[in-house]
C-alpha cells in the first residue's frame, strides 16, 4: 500500500483546486496569485514522473513481510507562499501575490512525507527538482490555454 503526497506534472486539469495548477493558470493569465493565510504553510511537492517510477518500483516488490503503507512523496519541503514565487519567475510573469484569503481552519501548516521506508525497501527517492518540474507543467499549461480550450474560473 502506498500514501501519496502532493503530486504534480503535467495532464493535470487546469480547475482541479490544486495548489499548483491554481498558481501556473494564474501566473500564465497574468492574474494575482491568491495565498491562503500568509503563505508560510509547507507543502512538498513530487513530480508525477518520480510518483510512477515509486509505484512501479513497489508493485514490483515482492518480500512477503513487507505490507507497506510506504510514503511516495518529496521530503523537500517549501512554503506555499515560495511556490507562488517560483512559478512567476518561470513564466516570467507579472502577477502579484496577494494574501486574500484565510487559511482554512481544517489546512495543516505542515505536509512533508518521511520517505525513509521507500528509500529502504524501495531504493527510491524523487530525482526530478521542483523548478524542472514546475517548467514542465507550465509548458503543459502554456500550451493548454493557447489551444483555445478554455480555462474558467480558478478555484481554491
Amino acid at each position: 500500500m502506498a500514501r501519496i503526497f502532493n503530486t504534480y506534472g503535467p495532464r493535470m486539469h487546469p480547475n482541479d483546486g490544486r495548489v499548483v495548477s491554481n498558481f501556473i493558470v494564474q501566473a500564465l493569465k497574468g492574474e494575482d496569485i491568491t495565498l491562503y493565510g500568509d503563505g508560510m504553510q509547507t507543502r512538498a511537492f513530487c513530480y508525477v514522473d518520480d510518483l510512477i517510477d515509486g509505484w512501479l518500483r513497489l508493485m514490483d516488490h515482492t518480500p512477503d513481510d513487507f505490507t507497506g503503507p510506504v510514503n511516495l512523496g518529496n521530503p523537500v519541503e517549501i512554503p506555499v507562499k515560495e511556490l507562488a514565487e517560483r512559478v512567476v519567475r518561470i513564466v516570467n510573469g507579472k502577477s502579484k501575490i496577494v494574501h486574500s484569503r484565510p487559511l482554512p481552519i481544517d489546512d495543516p501548516l505542515q505536509r512533508c512525507p518521511d520517505i525513509t521506508l521507500a528509500r529502504k525497501e524501495l531504493n527510491w527517492e524523487p530525482k526530478v527538482a521542483l523548478d524542472q518540474g514546475l517548467a514542465r507543467t507550465i509548458a503543459y499549461f502554456d500550451g493548454l490555454l493557447k489551444s483555445n480550450k478554455t480555462v474558467s474560473r480558478v478555484g481554491r
